[in-house]
């Protein structure tokens, strides 16, 4: 085994970061890429590509807050990650740097008892909090 640092901006070092998202979900309750996936707004699959270290998708900036949130990292294992993701995309740094504190809220929705039907209904909640939360961010 080697400790060598990736080259920054090589699938190396894509590889890495998604390592390190890797093991932190898997040591998490059962459930956990399908919740990512729900405060997301993807599907499953999106998430097994940007978490398994076979792919060479990188992990959108945008979406570290939530993957941070959700995953629940500790301050230790965000820092690893986050030193590992500018070490991938150095130009994103500023972005990764600039992390907004995100925070959990619960909502109470009717269960239409249809799996199509809640998805849809969870999809769209999502959206739209992605979407007033984007405007927001803009301005902030």
């Amino acid at each position: 085994m080697t400790d060598k640092t990736p080259e920054a901006g090589s699938e190396a070092a894509i590889r890495a970061y998604k390592t390190i998202l890797s093991q932190v979900i898997d040591q998490r309750p059962s459930g956990m890429r399908q919740r990512l996936a729900d405060a997301l707004g993807k599907h499953r699959s999106f998430v097994t590509q940007i978490s398994s270290p076979a792919y060479s998708i990188p992990i959108p900036s945008k979406h570290l807050p939530a993957i941070f949130s959700v995953c629940h990292f500790s301050p230790a294992e965000r820092d690893h990650f986050l030193a590992a993701y500018h070490q991938a995309h150095p130009g994103k740094m500023s972005m990764a740097a600039g992390l907004r504190k995100t925070r959990h809220v619960s909502l109470i929705v009717p269960d239409f008892g249809d799996d199509k039907q809640n998805a849809a209904l969870d999809k769209a909640v999502n959206d739209f909090i992605q979407k007033i939360t984007s405007i927001t961010g803009k301005g902030g």
